[in-house]
């Protein structure tokens, strides 16, 4: 495992809002990040290397009720204002669990991120912008 969860964690420091998220990628990347895979209900997420190994965060908030029915039009609303700087990562968060978001996978090398729904199902993929 070529980074740790304190060299991330330094990596999420420098967020303010989604405006910022090109320049965390590219820090990801940079200490050798291949995926991560965030669960909205606790905030934990999984962040794996190259050769697939692991480290997880843990819980970073107190837990949120995701919704179970999916509202994907008013997600799709929230994000954007999100990406455009107008929410902050926990309003984020909370958007997400209330329109039925349960997470989201990012793949730093196909540079795509990949919303996911209560049941598993991909419910959105987006380019990353970078």
């Amino acid at each position: 495992m070529k980074f740790t969860i304190e060299q991330i964690k330094a990596e999420h420091q420098k967020v303010k809002s989604g405006a910022d998220f090109p320049q965390y990628i590219q820090g990801m990347k940079n200490l050798g990040v291949s995926k991560y895979i965030v669960y909205v209900a606790d905030g934990n997420t999984e962040y794996f290397d190259a050769d697939h190994e692991s480290v997880n965060s843990g819980k970073k908030y107190d837990d949120l009720t995701v919704a179970g029915d999916l509202n994907l039009e008013k997600f799709k609303t929230r994000l954007k204002l999100h990406q455009q700087g107008g929410t902050d990562y926990p309003v984020f968060c909370s958007d997400c669990a209330e329109n039925g978001v349960n997470g989201w996978e990012m793949d730093l090398n196909a540079m795509t991120c990949t919303y996911f729904d209560t049941k598993g199902n991909d419910i959105l993929v987006e380019q990353i912008p970078g």
